[in-house]
């Protein structure tokens, strides 16, 4: 079956024009930065839902190789104290997760060549920071 032309010109002209945008998306979507990958990282970042689990902060090490893949396995640092065993699996998964939404990460050439094998430790915070009582000094028995 043969296209007739009219068909052709108008998916030319329909298509060729978004080419050039995508294009500069795709460009400006790679990561040439420490800054930018923390920030790829955490895009990709979505917490359990409180329903599931407490709010917790955890750090996870995770290493790259220049294709912007994981190298070897990433490792928990750190988790909140206060944590149960049911937060701790539920944040786990969900930086696993995070982790392969956000791989391979798109680096440039020269962060490609700057950070493979690099370790980065990539702290993800849910916990809501306790509010402090205001401190008022009049008030502060002092021993003299």
């Amino acid at each position: 079956m043969r296209w007739p032309h009219h068909a052709v010109v108008w998916i030319t002209i329909v298509l060729l024009p978004g080419l050039p945008a995508s294009a500069a998306r795709a460009q400006a979507a790679e990561v040439n930065t420490i800054k930018e990958a923390f920030a790829k990282l955490y895009s990709c970042w979505k917490p359990p839902p409180v329903s599931l689990a407490n709010p917790i902060d955890i750090t996870v090490v995770v290493s790259f190789n220049r294709a912007g893949e994981i190298l070897g396995h990433p490792r928990i640092s750190y988790e909140s104290q206060q944590a149960t065993d049911n937060d701790r699996l539920m944040y786990r998964v969900a930086v696993m997760e995070a982790l392969q939404r956000c791989t391979p990460m798109p680096f440039t050439d020269a962060m490609a060549g700057a950070i493979a094998g690099r370790p980065f430790a990539v702290q993800f915070h849910s916990r809501k920071p306790p509010t402090h009582q205001e401190k008022r000094a009049w008030l502060t028995p002092k021993i003299l």
